[in-house]
């Protein structure tokens, strides 16, 4: 008997002893993954990528005289929208929820964002890492608007949008679809790497400044072909290596939904390549490299929402899809309705994101991602109503945001230039450079390049009005 109570007595002991060191385990912070943390900061690095590759792939599809102020926009927005992320966009997209709609600023400024891991966003890397990872996709959104109202647009008012519009526009829906919290989150939508906070509501909100600030001078009268096919193929390329940043780092870790995202991205595009050229090719009679690489580019927005969430299989069918629906949506829809949207940021990203964000609600498939939903073909209807109601909150508030912005913005400035200034070109009207310094071969004297892009050019049809 005596023996039996010693032992009770020490394992008692021993018990009490151990209590502590379990407490203190359950209670120590999640650990740092090495391998996550530099997966993210690495993909975080191709995402800042594109938006330079936007500018090539942008530049390249305007006309000569404003090459430079087509580049200028999107690389001016990733110094501004860099420091409004931190000063108080990121807070409003992130930060503690309000009415599941936006961010509190409790983050302002990145207060309380130290190098510790935020597990409701990411337990494995530094909350630090994943604010900057999202930080530039900020950057690349309103990058993509830009090319809507492209060779018409004043650079103040220009960047005065910009920060106006990431503020009441990007954050806020940001926070409902990725924000702990948010109503969209909360009802299921799924939007694994942006289709509805990234691609619908720049292409969206771009066709309704196209529509607002008017036509460039001389659309539909003249010819305007891209003036540097070259530059616009270097910047696709570029994008589709970025884009895998984009996407597989939305895993925010080295794992095998990172993979399936790396792989089915890669699928999709190269599908939609092959399927906007075939339609092209089937309309017009010409397969163009213009159209290739446009196909890439909207099998890349069509991938991004369902990236996380489908097999490759299903890539392929959403890529060949998207490339057919972005193609017709800018050589038919926008032929026949007139709107210029100089570079087909709607007809790409806000059609092509439509696009993937429903596939999402039709494809997804809980043996990919258990953290996920089944779409659809999969049996559950309920998830295609859901990315139903995400496509059109999204569409819906881009549109009247940015009516009234733009209203707003036009009472108190200039939004366009003047037409002598559209007419020199924004490059020495808006910046007083030139991208390009031509010289006559037999005088050596400068030649314009109102003289240059007078010359008459055959109308082939390209993907560019």
């Amino acid at each position: 008997m005596t023996k039996r109570l010693s032992s009770l007595a020490s394992f008692s002991l021993a018990l009490l002893a151990a209590l502590p060191t379990a407490l203190a385990a359950e209670a120590a912070p999640a650990k740092i993954d090495t391998g996550d943390t530099a997966f993210v900061l690495i993909s975080a690095a191709l995402v800042l990528l594109m938006t330079p590759a936007l500018a090539l792939f942008y530049g390249g599809m305007c006309r000569t005289k404003n090459v430079l102020s087509t580049i200028m926009q999107s690389f001016f927005i990733i110094g501004i929208i860099s420091v409004q992320w931190v000063l108080f966009g990121y807070s409003l997209a992130f930060g503690p929820d309000i009415s599941h709609f936006v961010g509190s600023l409790e983050w302002i400024g990145l207060n309380g964002v130290g190098n510790s891991p935020n597990a409701d966003y990411a337990a494995t890397i530094p909350h630090s890492a994943f604010m900057i990872f999202q930080g530039m996709f900020a950057v690349i959104t309103p990058a993509l608007i830009t090319g809507a109202f492209a060779e018409r647009m004043k650079f103040s008012a220009f960047a005065v949008f910009t920060v106006v519009w990431a503020t009441l526009v990007y954050d806020p829906v940001a926070h409902w679809v990725w924000g702990v919290g948010g109503w969209l989150r909360e009802m299921g939508v799924l939007d694994f790497a942006g289709g509805t906070v990234v691609h619908i509501i720049s292409g969206v909100s771009g066709l309704v400044i196209a529509l607002m600030i008017g036509k460039r001078k001389g659309y539909g009268s003249e010819v305007m072909l891209p003036h540097h096919l070259p530059m616009t193929v270097l910047g696709a390329g570029l994008l589709w290596f970025g884009w895998f940043g984009f996407n597989a780092g939305s895993a925010l870790g080295a794992n095998e939904i990172a993979s399936n995202a790396f792989v089915v991205t890669h699928v999709s595009a190269a599908a939609a390549t092959v399927s906007w050229v075939l339609a092209e090719w089937l309309m017009h009679g010409k397969p163009t490299v213009l159209g290739a690489a446009s196909g890439c580019i909207a099998g890349l927005v069509s991938i991004t929402p369902a990236a996380g969430f489908v097999s490759p299989l299903s890539a392929v069918a959403i890529g060949l899809l998207g490339g057919v629906i972005c193609y017709l949506s800018v050589s038919v829809v926008k032929a026949k309705l007139g709107y210029d949207d100089s570079l087909d940021a709607f007809g790409v990203h806000g059609v092509g994101g439509a696009w993937g964000a429903l596939a999402t609600g039709l494809f997804a498939s809980k043996a990919v991602n258990e953290a996920g939903a089944d779409g659809l073909f999969f049996g559950n209807a309920a998830q295609f109503t859901n990315q139903v109601i995400g496509v059109a909150a999204s569409c819906l508030f881009a549109a009247v945001m940015t009516f009234v912005i733009i209203k707003i913005m036009g009472l108190v400035m200039d939004l366009r230039v003047s037409e002598a200034q559209e007419m020199q070109g924004l490059d020495l009207s808006e910046h007083g450079e030139r991208g390009y310094s031509y010289q006559d071969l037999v005088t050596g004297s400068p030649v314009s390049f109102a003289a240059l892009e007078s010359q008459p050019v055959p109308a082939t049809k390209t993907s560019m009005a």
